[in-house]
């Protein structure tokens, strides 16, 4: 409900241009990617908290990424980030800072355009160490010095700098002509 100089105005659902004949919008299925950082408490040295993906997993098995995953309907997006962060380290995190957000162009299959990824990159700090592992893989602190060294997921290399420094960032990631991502920035 919007209401401006007295009037009330309401928006319906039919009013939201999803659903237009003829029309092939882009569609995109919210996720969120979590980064914590925290200072080792016997080193001092700064840490940063990374998911290894499950050996049996289908996609990044054995490689490290953020914390997150997908939006469940009715939930906001920091809400979908707190609650991942929970699920998949034990962590009860209360505030994350938005950093960025990356539009995933998944190109076409048989059918047309598959639905794309939009996702919102999170940053925050934490002094929590108590970690669990879920069906998603072991969450790991490990010193940001040694990033270079880990099997990160790809995107990770040109994304992590962008979410641990700031500024606020935008990303498209385009699959090329061999269906390899491309990543790009602003």
């Amino acid at each position: 409900m919007t209401v401006e100089k007295g009037y009330c105005y309401t928006m319906n659902v039919t009013e939201q241009g999803t659903r237009e004949a003829g029309r092939q919008h882009y569609l995109a299925v919210p996720r969120t990617l979590v980064f914590l950082t925290g200072a080792n408490p016997v080193t001092g040295t700064d840490e940063l908290l990374l998911l290894k993906g499950a050996p049996h997993k289908r996609l990044w098995a054995g490689k490290y990424n953020g914390l997150g995953g997908h939006v469940e309907a009715g939930e906001d997006i920091r809400a979908a980030a707190v609650r991942e962060v929970w699920e998949e380290a034990g962590i009860a995190v209360e505030h994350l800072t938005l950093r960025g957000v990356v539009n995933i162009d998944t190109g076409y299959d048989e059918h047309g355009r598959r639905p794309g990824v939009l996702m919102f990159v999170f940053v925050g700090v934490t002094t929590d160490r108590s970690l669990w592992a879920s069906a998603e893989g072991a969450p790991e602190w490990v010193a940001v010095g040694t990033l270079h060294e880990l099997p990160l997921v790809d995107d990770l290399y040109e994304l992590l700098p962008r979410a641990l420094a700031g500024p606020f960032f935008f990303g498209h990631y385009a699959p090329d002509a061999a269906g390899e991502m491309q990543y790009m920035f602003a």
